[in-house]
């Protein structure tokens, strides 16, 4: 019966190694297939540079049609007549207060080297806008020019814009609650105070989204209020070009 009983201290050890095993792995081993990701203990955290001396960003979608028809095609030939079919285009990305915003500020870098502006063309329409934008905002989020241009694209690759509006064909007048609801239904954190649709006496101009410093939606009642188009019906021009 020796063979039995050394069978039976063989399996005791076993399961002994086992045990100890299985107790080491709940302590320090990692799920498979989950290296590097976030293990449902809240949102990882932002890679976006943080900036300084504001409260929040409002990133500004303007849409280029209405831009180009209301009569500025002849101040910029390289938005209006380049051929490229612009629909809604990064104006910018700017810094704010919870009330007024500053504008301005004193910098090093006052020029945007003209390869780094060409790097922004596939989402801002025009070299002179992307100059104009960090001389005037983006010298205000203590950030220099690269982080500034790195957190502004981050910032547009947030916001999905609704399928109907990417390559509208003919004229469209919807009421702008519409066109606000079509970009909360598309981006579900967009808090319903944390989004502005402006327009001037005819035209929807532009769709302005709320965010904190890290790039989350947030609310803004301030830019909400000022801002928010009260006309009952809008034009928006068809998109151009392509």
């Amino acid at each position: 019966m020796n063979w039995v009983r050394n069978r039976r201290q063989r399996a005791g050890i076993a399961a002994g190694l086992g045990l100890a095993l299985l107790l080491a792995c709940v302590a320090g081993c990692k799920p498979a297939g989950n290296s590097g990701q976030n293990s449902g203990q809240g949102p990882a955290a932002s890679t976006v540079p943080i900036g300084s001396g504001f409260d929040f960003y409002v990133l500004s979608l303007s849409w280029s049609p209405s831009y180009c028809e209301a009569g500025d095609e002849e101040n910029n030939s390289q938005q209006c007549r380049g051929g490229r079919p612009y629909a809604f285009v990064v104006h910018g990305l700017w810094p704010q207060y919870e009330r007024g915003y500053p504008q301005d500020c004193p910098t090093d870098q006052p020029r945007v080297p003209t390869e780094a502006a060409r790097s922004m063309l596939d989402i801002m329409p025009a070299i002179g806008l992307v100059g104009h934008e960090w001389r005037k905002h983006g010298s205000c989020s203590g950030l220099d020019q690269g982080q500034y241009f790195e957190v502004l694209r981050a910032a547009r690759d947030k916001v999905n814009i609704p399928p109907e509006f990417r390559r509208l064909q003919d004229y469209l007048t919807p009421n702008p609650n519409d066109v606000e609801r079509a970009f909360l239904r598309d981006n579900p954190g967009i808090p319903e105070d944390g989004i502005a649709v402006t327009c001037d006496r005819r035209y929807l101009r532009e769709v302005r989204i709320c965010m904190t410093k890290d790039l989350s939606f947030r609310t803004c009642d301030e830019v909400d209020r000022r801002a928010a188009c009260r006309l009952p019906k809008v034009v928006m021009p068809p998109v151009r070009g392509g």
